[in-house]
Parts: structure tokens; C-alpha cells; sequence
């Protein structure tokens, strides 16, 4: 797979995964042009600051994926859409409810049209395990956000595309996330970290990850699969002990919408999941359970077929990240 000459758009492009994927981007190929699609200016401005048009085939597209019609023009000759744009801070869609609804899953039906129309080749939409038996509204918009994309392939029709979703954990150091939180509070001189439950689990991946995991699933998507890659969990008291050893924490109890662990593949979507391995990397993919007949799955076919009440939980991993390890993972995070 070689993005060499293709054209790249990505949603939300200037987030934290924007970013990085951006930089990966330029490192492995030589795209035609990667366009970044985001509503606020002066990140785009802040953006350009580190890839500049003058030397970069890149171009800064302001635009709101609630605007179908903003998404037809940005979309014109594209070759392929990463969809990362969302709003993702669970206190937040708990409170403003139908915003995050307008967002996650009206703009996700936009991506799919504008995407069926404009004749790009290929979809991957990112999304989360909180997507996985969702408790608060934000994973039930990305759970609304995952079966769109999915479903989409039932309707291209002559149209040469395919729409598939990776779905992974928390992400280290990225913005709103735990790790900068904590960094910010140690740098005002807190001797205390907040803990919500000292027996919470996540699953955690880094960007550089997360962007590679986007580029398998461009290469190996037929369409209509879910990606899932094999990832560590931690301990978040753990974590309050690498980042502040000479402190500790004190449990504060757990926020509205909040898990004690999270899931990546639920036992139910373990029945239609298989693994695959790409670059040294076990990857799962949850495949459809509905037939495209535009579609080629044989692929899949010898795969590895996973047990009897498979399922992928934050507190049953058998890969554990230590507190050495969290202290590595972390060091080079930016406080908020």
C-alpha cells in the first residue's frame, strides 16, 4: 500500500491524531496533496506553523462535517478520508447531548455521502472501545458512528469505495487525556493525584500506533470490518505512581458515563472476529455479519479463528504495562 501520488483528506486534521498521522504521512510517502479538514482557524494557523503549504503538498481546509455541502467540495478529488473529527469528552456530550449527536453521527452520515458522491476509494473512520457496550453518550454516538460507516458499503453500489473503522483505546498524551492532566497538576505542585477507582483499567496505545494502525487498515480493508489491535492495559493508579512516585493519589470517585474497565471486542463480537498478523503486529478484525456482495472476503477465509467466548477486556489483557514502563511511555508527554 503507498499513498505515493494519492490524494488524503483527514477530518479533524488538526487534533492529536491529525497531527501525527499527518507526520507519518510525509515520512513514509509522497502524496499528491493531504488536505486537513478542521473548523477551528487558529489550530490550522498553529498547524501550518509545523507544515507550511510553501513545503509541504498539504492544504488547510476550514469546514464542519455537520455541513454536507462543505464536505462535497472539500471531498473533490480525494482518494482517500481518515475520519478522526469528533467531540470526545464524555462530561461534555453527557451535558450538551444532541451536539454530540450532530457531530458524531449526522456528520459521520455526511462523511458517507459526500464520500459515495465524490468517488473516493476508501473510508477509515476511527473510533473507540468506549464504543463497546456504551454506558454514556459519547461511545453511543460512536457506536452509532461505527454501524453508519459499516452499512455504508451497502450502498455504493457502481461506485469503486470502501468504508471500514478502526477501533482502539486511550491515547498516550493525547489532548483532554488523563496523562496531561496529571503533568499539569504535578507541575502546580500537587502532592495529590485525582484517581476515580483505584481498580480502573485502560487500554492504551501511542499516536505513532494508532497512525500505522489507519495505514493497515487502508491496505488490508474490503470493506465493512472493524480493526482492533493487540494493546497493553495499565493500572491508572499505576500510572499516578510513575508520574508522581515521591506523592500518591487520592480516589475521588468515578465520573458520570465512566467504566472501571473498558472493552475492545465484546463476547458477542467475538463470534464474527479473527485475527491477522501485519508488520510483527497481531491485529483483530471484527468482520460484518452482513454479506456486500461488492466485496471480497475470501481474504479472511484463513484467517486465525479466535475461541469459543472470545472477548478483549482492559482487566482480563494478558499484556500488562508496568510502572518502568508508564514512566518511558510518558516522558516526553506535555503538561495541558
Amino acid at each position: 500500500m503507498t499513498l505515493d501520488g494519492k490524494t488524503v483528506l483527514i477530518t479533524g486534521g488538526t487534533g492529536s491524531f491529525g497531527k501525527k498521522f499527518t507526520e507519518v504521512i510525509f515520512q513514509k510517502f509522497k502524496p499528491k496533496k493531504v488536505i486537513i479538514f478542521s473548523r477551528d482557524e487558529f489550530k490550522q494557523f498553529l498547524m501550518s506553523r509545523t507544515f507550511p503549504a510553501e513545503r509541504y503538498p498539504i492544504r488547510y481546509f476550514i469546514g464542519d462535517i455537520r455541513d454536507g455541502a462543505r464536505l462535497f467540495r472539500a471531498f473533490e478529488g480525494v482518494d482517500y478520508v481518515v475520519h478522526a473529527a469528533a467531540l470526545k469528552q464524555v462530561p461534555a456530550a453527557e451535558y450538551n447531548p444532541f451536539e454530540a449527536v450532530k457531530t458524531n453521527i449526522l456528520g459521520a452520515q455526511n462523511i458517507v455521502d459526500a464520500a459515495l458522491d465524490r468517488g473516493v476509494k476508501k473510508i477509515i473512520a476511527l473510533s473507540t472501545d468506549k464504543a463497546v457496550a456504551p454506558i454514556n453518550l459519547y461511545g453511543a454516538t460512536k457506536l452509532a458512528m461505527e454501524k453508519l460507516i459499516v452499512a455504508a458499503n451497502s450502498y455504493v453500489g457502481a461506485h469503486d469505495v470502501l468504508f471500514s473503522v478502526v477501533r482502539y483505546g486511550n491515547v498516550v498524551g493525547s489532548r483532554g487525556s488523563v496523562i496531561p492532566l496529571f503533568l499539569r497538576l504535578i507541575k502546580e505542585g500537587k502532592k495529590e493525584l485525582p484517581v476515580t477507582d483505584e481498580r480502573m483499567t485502560r487500554f492504551w496505545i501511542t499516536l505513532e500506533e494508532g497512525a500505522n494502525l489507519v495505514l493497515t487498515a487502508l491496505e488490508e480493508s474490503v470493506g465493512g470490518e472493524i480493526f482492533v489491535p493487540k494493546i497493553p492495559s495499565m493500572k491508572v493508579a499505576d500510572l499516578a505512581k510513575a508520574l508522581c512516585p515521591d506523592g500518591c493519589y487520592t480516589v475521588v470517585g468515578i465520573r458520570p458515563g465512566e467504566k472501571i474497565h473498558e472493552s475492545l471486542i465484546s463476547e458477542d463480537e467475538g463470534r464474527s472476529t479473527v485475527a491477522i498478523r501485519k508488520n510483527g503486529k497481531r491485529i483483530y478484525v471484527i468482520l460484518p455479519q452482513y454479506f456486500f456482495e461488492t466485496k471480497n472476503r475470501q481474504k479472511y477465509l484463513s484467517a486465525e479463528k479466535l475461541p469459543d467466548g472470545f472477548s478483549y477486556r482492559s482487566d482480563t489483557n494478558d499484556c500488562w504495562l508496568t510502572v518502568p514502563e508508564l514512566k518511558e511511555l510518558v516522558k516526553d508527554v506535555q503538561p495541558e
